[in-house]
């Protein structure tokens, strides 16, 4: 089992930027599998991106990319979400979600993931 806990979050204007970050404890980092998920009120909880247990892999939602951009690092045992170009549909609470996995890739349906964090509130003011 590993703890996980989210923090970054707050409130940014349209066009702006943010970084989440997600700190983990407990087993050992690097043989997990991490992904960030959000929420919007009403809505169902979405995939935003994943990043395999090395750091070579990663694969993001249609919606985020070329405009946000997942990294770990094991040493560190953190994993972050920096987000640019900011619009205020991207206002959720971001999760970050961790699963062991002794295959080098990545896992985008919340369902394969065992661990999560509490998350931390984006909001992007229009």
């Amino acid at each position: 089992q590993v703890h996980l806990v989210e923090s970054g979050g707050g409130l940014v204007q349209a066009g702006g930027s943010l970084r989440v970050s997600c700190a983990a404890s407990g087993r050992t980092f690097s043989i997990y599998a991490m992904g960030w998920f959000r929420q919007a009120p009403g809505k169902e909880r979405e995939f935003v991106a994943a990043i395999s247990w090395s750091g070579g892999r990663s694969y993001y939602a249609d919606s985020v990319k070329g405009r946000f951009s997942i990294t770990r690092d094991n040493a560190k045992n953190t994993m972050h979400l920096q987000m640019d170009s900011l619009k205020p549909e991207d206002t959720a609470v971001y999760y970050c979600a961790a699963q062991t996995s002794t295959w080098n890739g990545v896992f985008i349906s919340e369902y394969e993931y065992r661990n999560w964090g509490q998350g931390t509130q984006v909001t992007v003011s229009s």
